[in-house]
């Protein structure tokens, strides 16, 4: 098993242990009980390391070596299609989960009266398509799960979803899902940023169009650092709705690049267009590498563990918690105001968020116990202090 606390060293934000005569390695006297990685996860040390270490390089050598670069990131290619189980090439960079969803929704050819499918209280990337759709005529519908697979239609082109709700924590059956919608010719776009890091994701079971990661929560990497799956089937008719000088297969021969229109790649690295966001995508591939080192399936294992005993802590109060299949935990407690509550919290360094009136408390393999009870402590005295 992974050495947990000493993982946890790497997380200079972090509260260092009770009884530890230093904080974390360039962590600070007065560190933070982080439990909210569904808003942003915590940078390793690594991660900024390999940040800095780029940037020293790039004046070192006035960036005469920037092809280079794109070599150090096809390392990172092959990192994330490990993790996701599936081929480099069908892998692309992208700055944000926006503009992987994006690149579908302007690359599809629609036509008229093609209906796309959602969920209602899915998060605001998904539920803000309808003014996009409309460009193209084509009806965007939000709908509640339990109307889900009645409100399916042979007109429906394509449903978005995330592989876990960011404000309740609901974890859809991606597998039934993903059967049902394939056998209607469906295309299935998910959004794995609250998952993937913390919880396993195969490709190879689930079978999207699309699946898009923004790294800077679960893992563990800073902004502008992501990346898409597009299946191989898709990318036959997908068009690159971002065009630019790394479009035409042949980009890598800078010293003579093609004048004429674009001859596209078959991978899905013809989606990028031009230059990478290099600092942030070296930091995540610090983090790629930390988790296969550490082990996806013990990563998820720990994780569901510490939501676990969260659920447990949070029961003793009275509190409405979500299933325990999902690493981000959902509340509503008694009594207790969700965003005063995680006010209150706060000016205890005690990290959590409020979502649609519930508490969301999200432990990566970063946390500890330790964090659990600080919670359950200044919980106690937030219910002491703030009525609804």
């Amino acid at each position: 098993m992974p050495d947990w606390s000493q993982l946890r060293q790497q997380f200079p934000s972090l509260k260092s242990p009770k009884g530890a005569a230093d904080t974390a390695a360039g962590g600070f006297p007065e560190g933070w009980t982080y439990l909210d990685t569904a808003s942003f996860g915590q940078i390793p040390v690594c991660a900024s390391a390999a940040m800095i270490e780029h940037l020293t390089h790039r004046d070192q050598t006035a960036s005469s070596q920037f092809m280079s670069w794109f070599d150090d990131i096809d390392a990172l290619r092959d990192a994330c299609a490990q993790l996701i189980h599936c081929e480099r090439s069908d892998i692309a960079f992208v700055p944000s989960a926006s503009i992987g969803l994006s690149y579908l929704m302007n690359g599809i050819t629609w036509n008229s009266g093609d209906e796309v499918l959602t969920l209602s209280d899915d998060f605001p990337n998904q539920l803000y398509q309808g003014p996009l759709a409309s460009r193209f005529g084509v009806l965007f519908r939000a709908v509640p799960w339990p109307e889900f697979y009645s409100s399916i239609t042979e007109r429906t082109r394509l449903v978005l979803l995330s592989t876990i709700n960011y404000a309740t924590g609901f974890r859809p059956p991606l597998e039934e899902i993903a059967s049902y919608l394939r056998e209607r010719r469906i295309l299935l776009y998910l959004d794995g940023t609250q998952s993937l890091g913390a919880l396993q994701f195969d490709v190879g079971q689930i079978r999207p169009a699309m699946f898009c990661v923004d790294a800077y929560k679960w893992m563990l990497s800073p902004n502008g650092a992501g990346f898409i799956y597009v299946d191989p089937e898709l990318r036959r008719h997908l068009k690159p709705s971002v065009v630019g000088w790394r479009s035409d297969f042949g980009w890598r021969q800078v010293n003579q690049l093609n004048h004429a229109d674009p001859v596209f790649a078959d991978s899905a690295e013809k989606y990028e267009g031009g230059m990478l966001c290099f600092p942030s995508l070296y930091a995540m591939r610090a983090v790629v590498s930390l988790l296969l080192e550490i082990g996806p399936h013990l990563i998820e294992a720990r994780v569901l563990e510490l939501a676990s005993k969260t659920r447990a802590m949070l029961r003793d109060f009275g509190a409405q918690v979500n299933a325990d299949n999902s690493q981000i935990v959902t509340a509503r407690v008694p009594n207790l105001d969700s965003g005063e509550t995680a006010r209150f919290l706060k000016q205890n360094h005690i990290v959590i968020s409020a979502r649609h009136g519930r508490l969301r408390v999200s432990p990566h393999f970063y946390n500890n116990e330790d964090d659990i009870e600080s919670l359950r402590l200044s919980l106690r005295a937030a219910r002491a202090s703030i009525r609804i």
